[in-house]
């Protein structure tokens, strides 16, 4: 019955009551849009990388390491000699290396030069690896295995060709025209930074840097041939003859040593070892070089980060708190205006803390129409800026996107409801002992 009389209420005020809903669910909506991103951002983080001890690469920051080589965010000051690739190859304690070139991009992704060990041993989320949707891993020099959303966005698929421009830009003038790469593979989509990147061999990525050179080469090798009185379609097909290229069960992406790499990840034997090794690599005197603990390196990036996640989740708090406010004024501007319904409540039998029970219930009936229209508003929000937010900024939503913590936010929000419309309810009480001392 009470409910009843608090909807009908309600619907009496209802443009003072619908503006109000109004502000509530936004502040509301507000408030879970940021606790969801907050979630969201954080479980992507940790579920990026898994399986891998040890990050090494030349000395930039910890973060900036981090960042270079497991978020494709930014890049390495300079590259390593590899060299010491071949000592931290060669090291007891390692099990297994992935070198890493960067530096390249097509079409504004990013392009990670590498070895087929990336792909037999880079994990994500719960030690999850890889798989291919399609295709197989590098098969040649020029192969190519992009991710699912470079497939997904440019309609790859495999076969076909592309190229690789220089430099991290989104447009490049700087194209490897003269050595495209042809797609072998695309992975299955992770939700990570994997789904949106290109990943080349080394020796194909080296080739396509010394292309002008390689043209160069050619033109002499052409001249040398006609002079010496070969003809150049011979010689060429003799050069293609001896350069035949290798299939997947003959070509074999370890063979090639490149000059320099940018980072290096290392899994151990026995992940007990990795701070004796890591202290081992910084203190390296041959070339200097920084090995980084991918799970510390997290926690100091997410402390940095913390900071920020807290003052957003205070100013989201403070506009809901606002508009509660602005509920509890909305109840009290109208109890001069329901001075007589309050009468005619007493007259057919109503108490003063019936009238204070019906205060309350308007309130917290106001704010759990706010909160349920604010859940069904973000999820659609988020279901709609989802493609946006993983091309843009790289974040990938998870489901369930309302985890623990909205649940307790929409419980404070409740509880606080309760505590300030008790301002109005007791004004109502006021009003409802005055109103039956005036009938008396």
């Amino acid at each position: 019955m009470l409910s009843t009389i608090a909807i009908e209420s309600l619907k009496r005020r209802k443009t003072t009551a619908l503006l109000t809903l109004l502000s509530i669910t936004i502040s509301i909506s507000l408030l879970l849009c940021v606790d969801i991103v907050r979630s969201q951002v954080k479980t992507s983080f940790t579920r990026t990388v898994s399986g891998v001890d040890l990050i090494v690469g030349a000395p930039s920051g910890q973060l900036n390491l981090l960042l270079s080589s497991v978020f494709n965010i930014g890049t390495p000051t300079k590259g390593i000699d590899y060299k010491s690739v071949a000592s931290l190859k060669s090291n007891k304690q390692v099990s297994w290396l992935i070198p890493l070139s960067l530096g390249d991009t097509h079409r504004g992704f990013r392009v990670i030069g590498t070895t087929n060990r990336f792909f037999e041993h880079f994990k994500y989320g719960d030690k999850q690896a890889l798989a291919l949707t399609e295709g197989r891993v590098f098969e040649q020099p020029l192969s190519t295995v992009v991710g699912a959303d470079i497939a997904d966005s440019l309609g790859y698929t495999v076969g076909d060709k592309i190229v690789v421009s220089h430099g991290l830009g989104s447009v490049s003038f700087n194209n490897h025209d003269d050595h495209p790469f042809i797609i072998s593979g695309i992975l299955e989509k992770t939700g990570t930074p994997v789904d949106k990147a290109v990943y080349v061999t080394l020796q194909g990525l080296e080739k396509a840097h010394s292309g002008p050179k390689s043209a160069h080469t050619s033109l002499l090798r052409k001249k040398t041939a006609f002079l010496s009185g070969h003809s150049t379609n011979e010689h060429e097909h003799e050069h293609e003859h001896e350069h035949e290229k290798p299939t997947q069960d003959n070509y074999d992406s370890e063979a090639f040593t490149p000059e320099s790499v940018s980072v290096v990840m290392l899994g151990l034997k026995n992940r007990v070892t990795a701070l004796q090794l890591q202290y081992q690599i910084n203190q390296s005197k041959k070339e200097p070089l920084m090995a980084i603990l991918p799970g510390m390196a997290l926690a100091e990036l997410w402390q940095i980060m913390g900071n920020v996640e807290a003052l957003l989740l205070g100013l989201s708090g403070l506009i809901v708190i606002c508009s509660l406010i602005g509920l509890a004024t909305m109840l009290l501007a109208t109890m001069r205006e329901r001075y007589q319904e309050i009468a005619v409540l007493r007259t057919i039998g109503a108490g003063p803390f019936t009238l204070l029970l019906l205060i309350q219930l308007e309130a917290m009936l106001l704010t759990i129409v706010s909160a349920a229209l604010s859940i069904g508003l973000v999820a659609v929000l988020m279901s709609m800026f989802k493609p946006w937010l993983s091309s843009t900024y790289g974040l990938f939503l998870s489901s369930p996107l309302f985890s623990q913590s909205s649940v307790i936010i929409v419980l404070l929000i409740l509880g606080c409801t309760y505590l300030v419309s008790l301002f109005p309810a007791i004004a109502a009480y006021k009003r409802g002992l005055h109103a039956g001392l005036n009938s008396n």
